[in-house]
């Protein structure tokens, strides 16, 4: 599992690491799940480095369309658990209902988690769940 963080780096060269190249490879090649919300995250990241000119008009659609062409699937339970196990999690471990909502998918189903996040990382830590890279 990946969350915006990781795929955001694919999207920005000065974000980019061996690392998150190698989990671009790993996605490619076997795919990966993601909570509902992340496709809206995606999308308002990729925005909001537009407005700030970080990326050219235009590019925003094209840079979606490159996601889409990769085996991601999103999570159908992320909005039935937020109100619920997401929210109790980010209370417990000091997290935005954003990033709890990673941590819950996370352990639910068992995956890996990548993610760039110091506090998602800490908070997977202490919860057992195996953490990329």
């Amino acid at each position: 599992m990946i969350d915006a963080s990781v795929a955001l780096s694919w999207c920005f060269r000065e974000e980019a690491t061996a690392e998150t190249d190698a989990i671009y490879e790993r996605v490619r090649e076997g795919g990966a799940i993601v909570p509902a919300l992340w496709h809206l995250e995606m999308g308002n990241v990729l925005l909001q480095a537009e407005k700030r000119g970080r990326i050219t008009d235009g590019s925003v659609a094209g840079r979606l369309e490159l996601f889409s062409q990769l085996p991601i699937s999103a999570d159908t339970e992320t909005s039935a658990r937020a109100w619920h196990e997401t929210l109790v999690l980010a209370q417990a471990e000091g997290l935005t209902t954003y990033d709890a909502c990673y941590l819950e998918l996370a352990l639910r189903r068992g995956v890996i988690l990548a993610t760039r996040d110091d506090a998602l990382r800490e908070a997977a830590r202490r919860l057992g769940v195996p953490l990329l890279p």
